[in-house]
């Protein structure tokens, strides 16, 4: 992609002259970054440091939670999927929301569907309530027939009391089946592997934090650097003297008094527009922060840009 096609979005002068099936072969030819946000793909180069191997062996050799916290884009999700691809076995990822509980991590049941059903069956015909009733991530990795992944996903976004919810799980490793006299175990005889991240919005509770072995993924210029090298194949047309300019500016933004300063995810998508127009070394070396190509996706805060 050249100078000239970068911009896909451009002010039409005359209303007539605006070729929609040209537009639309402009907007299809884009060549859109294929591994950003691809767990599968970067947990295949995937790097430990020795910090890091030391967690995951004692969260594995007593079968407690490994709890990951950091600034996000530190590789706290990818852990989960580089232990998946390790090991060859399943991965059953929950995504913690702020109103999250602890029965949705185990399941979900349609009441709407249910009711309705029960108003409208024929022949006075009865549904049983287990059959709205669907497994979600932990549920389906206690059903997988071998050991699995379990990931908890961001879990400082949920309410204060859905870490303590799971206490009987983490120690006991089963629940109660809703609706039924019946202890759900996991199938294969081995609990599932659970990695909790969180990037410490909040404190969690301390009986919780009791349970789990702790590692704090630090944003250091080694990490970056390995991310970024894992990575450079989102960039094709940057030189590596580019990148390592790149890499420099992102760092003299992170020294800065910023409410929101730029994390790993940014720097990786500031990289692909980066190589996108083509953008040389010295392009980044000669100008000043506030005039770098590409900043707003590395800023996302207006009182930054003033600041800038």
């Amino acid at each position: 992609m050249s100078r000239s096609t970068f911009h896909l979005v451009q002010q039409v002068a005359h209303p007539d002259a605006h070729d929609a099936d040209s537009q639309r072969s402009r907007l299809k030819s884009r060549r859109l970054p294929k591994n950003l946000q691809d767990f599968e793909e970067a947990a295949r180069r995937f790097k430990l440091d020795s910090g890091l191997e030391i967690a995951i062996n004692m969260a594995l050799s007593v079968g407690a939670p490994l709890l990951l916290t950091g600034e996000p884009g530190t590789g706290k999700t990818t852990v989960a999927y580089f232990i998946r691809w390790y090991f060859g076995i399943p991965l059953f990822n929950y995504q913690v929301r702020s109103d999250s509980t602890a029965e949705d991590i185990k399941y979900d049941f349609d009441a709407v569907a249910y009711l309705r059903e029960a108003q409208h069956s024929e022949n006075g015909k009865r549904h049983r309530r287990e059959d709205f009733l669907r497994p979600k991530a932990l549920w389906k990795a206690y059903l997988d027939e071998v050991e699995s992944v379990l990931l908890i996903d961001e879990i400082d976004k949920a309410p204060r009391d859905f870490p303590n919810d799971l206490l009987q799980e983490l120690d006991k490793h089963q629940f109660q089946h809703p609706f039924k006299d019946e202890t759900i175990k996991p199938q294969c005889g081995r609990p599932p592997i659970v990695v909790i991240t969180s990037n410490a919005e909040r404190r969690l509770p301390d009986a919780f934090l009791r349970r789990c072995i702790f590692h704090h993924i630090d944003l250091t210029e080694e990490l970056i650097e390995a991310v970024v090298e894992s990575r450079k194949n989102d960039f094709p047309r940057l030189s590596q003297a580019a990148v390592k300019a790149a890499c420099q500016r992102f760092w003299e933004l992170r020294r800065l008094d910023l409410r929101k300063a730029p994390s790993t995810g940014e720097l990786l998508v500031w990289l692909s527009i980066l190589s996108a127009i083509g953008a040389a070394a010295h392009e980044l070396e000669g100008r000043s922060l506030a005039r770098l190509p590409g900043l707003r996706a590395l800023i996302k805060n207006n009182e930054d840009l003033k600041v800038l």
